[in-house]
């Protein structure tokens, strides 16, 4: 009958074969029904009885087992991502899939991300310049205060990213729809934008002198106390958009004036904040 009780957890345990959490529980859940098993033979049940009522002491074995294997294996991959501190430059992380991972600190200089899942991972202070993103889910990732010179961000996922005080020299976003991205007090005089969309965007206290945004489009986004001289926003779509200069309102003022929004289209609420600040609005479409 030991046999039997066996066989019964090993069709049970089967799809966790390997799951070292649900491993232990087995064995110590055989104990257990052997002991009950004797307990009902010795108050004179036959072997089918006491057998059927052993089984029937533990309930509903198989959630439990389900349970303790997701939790096993959740904790499984929350170590296997923890990548902090590591010397990792130009590593193949292509195509993984890295829930909430650690990179903290680490060498990663070259890396390749692309089509990567890393959403909620973080990346704080480490050395990230060269390396690929492109098609990454970058969801709710933390980049601030880091090198991303020359990083590729060509039609990543970027959603409540934080790219804030982070270098960004040369890095590179294409086809990319930034919502609630973070990119203040950051230096983006030499980042490339080409074919985005941002929807919510915070560059305030960023400076973008010189930036060519043209085409683009802007929804949301706040461009408060930043660096605007000599901005190109020809063609660019703009719909609720924030210019606002705070305690450096005269300096603001002077840097909007020098901005080219030539061939832009915006809603009446930006035109009309522009239109107060003297900004060269004559070849502006308002709708």
């Amino acid at each position: 009958m030991n046999e039997k009780l066996t066989n019964y957890l090993n069709s049970v345990f089967a799809p966790y074969d390997g799951v070292k959490s649900v491993t232990e529980l087995k064995a110590d859940l055989l104990s257990d029904l052997q002991e009950r098993f004797r307990e009902l033979k010795a108050e004179g049940k036959d072997d089918e009885t006491a057998f059927e009522m052993t089984v029937d002491s533990i309930g509903d074995i198989e959630q439990t087992v389900r349970e303790v294997a997701n939790l096993s294996r959740s904790l499984e991959r929350q170590v296997v991502t923890n990548f902090s501190g590591g010397n990792l430059a130009n590593s193949d992380f292509a195509g993984v899939k890295a829930h909430k991972g650690q990179f903290k600190g680490s060498a990663l200089r070259g890396s390749d991300f692309a089509g990567a899942d890393l959403t909620g991972s973080s990346f704080a202070g480490s050395d990230v310049r060269e390396a690929n993103f492109d098609g990454a889910n970058l969801t709710d990732c933390t980049f601030s205060a880091l090198d991303l010179t020359n990083a590729s961000f060509n039609k990543s996922i970027l959603v409540r990213t934080n790219f804030s005080k982070s270098g960004l020299d040369g890095a590179k976003f294409t086809g990319v729809r930034l919502t609630d991205v973070a990119l203040s007090t950051t230096d983006l005089r030499k980042t490339i934008f080409e074919g985005c969309l941002f929807d919510g965007v915070d560059f305030k206290y960023s400076d973008l002198s010189g930036q060519r945004l043209d085409g683009q489009t802007f929804i949301g986004v706040k461009f408060d106390r930043a660096g605007l001289n000599g901005v190109s926003f020809k063609g660019a779509t703009f719909k609720n958009v924030s210019f606002q200069g705070g305690s450096f309102s005269k300096k603001y003022y002077r840097a909007i004036k020098t901005v080219c929004f030539d061939g832009a289209t915006m809603d009446k609420l930006t035109f009309a904040l522009l239109k107060g600040m003297e900004a060269n609005l004559s070849k502006v479409t308002v709708i």
